[in-house]
């Protein structure tokens, strides 16, 4: 089995290297020290396996999961954490394999015996009891085999059109399959609706104009055209322009 190790600790990834090196039946192929790197480790190697820490500044090891779920063929998971019992229990329910820190080598080895892909049902059941309410740092979108990841801080608007969004960020756009209507709980007020099929960035909205139309349209910093505003959504979008936090 060929296995990338992902841990943004040097200890925790030196320890686990050691334990691998005493199973001759299978092969360390790479290491990561951020859930960003792990995607790209993932789509270079294609490993079996990922030995994969939750907490982790940044992207942490439940969202890096979620975007490989997008895979054909994602890696099996195996979770490494420090959560305590209660936390845990999450993951029994969902039959995860996990391996509590500090890591015995003998349970390692048991770990890597089972170890199986997620489901989607899987992770959204580990996303919605494992302490608070979680936002993704990225969107994923997947693929060819291989899954481009884009910033939240860099997307400026999401724009639905029957069963695909339009992801429009500050490099360009692409295809994603999820819901607007997700998207906005997830991320709550860091995305203004101002259409049925729109959600804007707040951080950069610029401005609202009347169009030659009469329409009210949107404009965005770092992008040339402007967004259509409706009528059912007008007020509270006025609303939003003139809160002191806008």
């Amino acid at each position: 089995m060929r296995i990338v190790i992902v841990d943004d600790e040097p200890l925790a990834r030196e320890r686990l290297q050691r334990m691998l090196a005493e199973f001759s039946e299978h092969e360390l192929v790479d290491v990561a020290v951020n859930g960003e790197e792990a995607i790209k480790k993932v789509a270079q190697h294609e490993p079996d396996i990922l030995l994969l820490d939750i907490r982790m500044p940044g992207m942490d090891g439940l969202e890096v999961a979620g975007h490989l779920s997008g895979l054909d063929k994602p890696p099996a998971i195996i979770f490494t954490t420090a959560y305590d019992e209660h936390a845990l229990a999450a993951f029994d329910t969902q039959a995860t394999a996990y391996l509590l820190k500090p890591i015995k080598q003998d349970q390692l080895k048991q770990a890597l015996e089972r170890a199986h892909s997620l489901n989607k049902a899987q992770l959204h059941s580990l996303n919605n009891n494992t302490n608070s309410p979680r936002r993704r740092t990225h969107i994923s979108a997947t693929g060819a085999g291989h899954i481009d990841l884009i910033a939240f801080d860099d997307i400026l608007y999401f724009q639905a059109d029957q069963k695909y969004i339009t992801v429009c960020h500050i490099e360009g756009n692409v295809l994603i399959e999820d819901s607007l209507l997700k998207l906005e709980e997830e991320f709550g007020n860091r995305l203004l609706r101002i259409h049925r099929n729109a959600l804007v960035s707040v951080k950069y909205i610029k401005g609202m104009e009347r169009g030659a139309d009469g329409r009210h349209y949107l404009s965005l910093k770092h992008c040339d055209e402007s967004l259509l505003i409706s009528r059912r959504h007008l007020a509270h979008v006025r609303k939003m322009l003139k809160s002191p936090l806008a």
